[in-house]
């Protein structure tokens, strides 16, 4: 049988969700493991300063006609290229100086779809199924077995350090931008959009950048931080955004949140390709918990409706 324009939205939307979370996923890793070579602002700034220069030949001629619109919706774009671009990635990077990448990872993954589905049900008034209660509460049960390495008793003995906090901040600061992305003006093209609060939230970066300039150690170039600042300003920033805001516009805030999840999946897998890490059976079941508890979450009679 054919798909309905409504399944098609949800087979697209949750695509672009899981291309996103698998370039995302490198970005804790990254931000634990070139920690030491160069200064979290200082790899904000660089990424999204790439991520400006790459998009900026195709977006231009297109934002010179939609500029009226934009400055129209100029305090709307500020906010959304402040949580998104200036704040929520830095944090990340920042929290990388204080705590592990498993932490990053896990605590940024399970409170963001939570603080998500809150807001969009406060501000958007998006509805909530049970079903997606159910499945959200499953991912986070599969995130804390994999927080706990099995043993959900440890739990009660868990502190929070500075850059645990630092992550929780990221992470309510992405849910505000996910509210911010469904408002968006409908006159404003998904290219142009991104070339925006990419321009903006690099400006906003600007003066914290210096700032860290002044007071740190100057940046060892290498190869390596090259290849990553590239991997982060085009993978990261251009392709990830691009899908992971027409996932929002296809599924909803709080629908497409929930993918945020297997972020910490791919992250362990990719944790074992490439820094050998040991892959045991708690992985595994905390991997299939989240990719469980995303198809319970999905299993809506709204959305396989004919």
């Amino acid at each position: 049988m054919p798909l309905s324009a409504t399944q098609k939205n949800f087979y697209t939307g949750a695509i672009l969700a899981v291309i996103t979370t698998i370039i995302w996923s490198g970005n804790y890793v990254i931000a634990k493991g070139i920690s030491m070579e160069i200064p979290p602002v200082s790899l904000a700034f660089y990424r999204w300063s790439l991520a400006c220069i790459c998009i900026a030949p195709f977006a231009f001629k297109k934002f010179k006609v939609e500029q009226k619109i934009i400055f129209q919706n100029k305090q709307y774009i500020f906010w959304t290229a402040l949580t998104g671009v200036t704040i929520f990635n830095t944090f990340i990077y920042l929290a990388g100086h204080y705590t592990s990448a498993i932490n990053l990872a896990l605590i940024g993954t399970t409170s963001a779809p939570v603080f998500i589905t809150i807001l969009a049900v406060l501000f958007l008034k998006e509805t909530v199924s049970r079903s997606r209660v159910i499945g959200m509460v499953i991912c986070i049960i599969g995130i804390l077995f994999l927080l706990s390495h099995g043993n959900l008793k440890m739990l009660a003995q868990f502190t929070f350090s500075k850059g645990d906090v630092l992550i929780l901040i990221s992470a309510f600061t992405f849910a505000i931008y996910n509210i911010l992305v469904r408002k968006k003006p409908a006159a404003i093209t998904p290219l142009v959009f991104l070339f925006t609060i990419f321009t903006v939230g690099t400006i906003c970066l600007f003066p914290f950048y210096l700032f860290e300039v002044l007071h740190s150690a100057p940046v060892k170039w290498n190869t390596h931080i090259i290849v990553i600042i590239l991997y982060l300003g085009i993978g990261n920033s251009i392709i990830a955004f691009f899908c992971w805001n027409a996932s929002i516009q296809k599924l909803g805030a709080s629908g497409t949140g929930l993918f945020g999840n297997l972020i910490p999946v791919f992250s362990t897998i990719e944790a074992v390709l490439f820094l050998d890490e040991q892959f045991t059976s708690i992985h595994l079941i905390s991997g299939l918990l989240v990719i469980g508890g995303l198809v319970i979450a999905n299993i809506t009679t709204k959305t396989f409706k004919q």
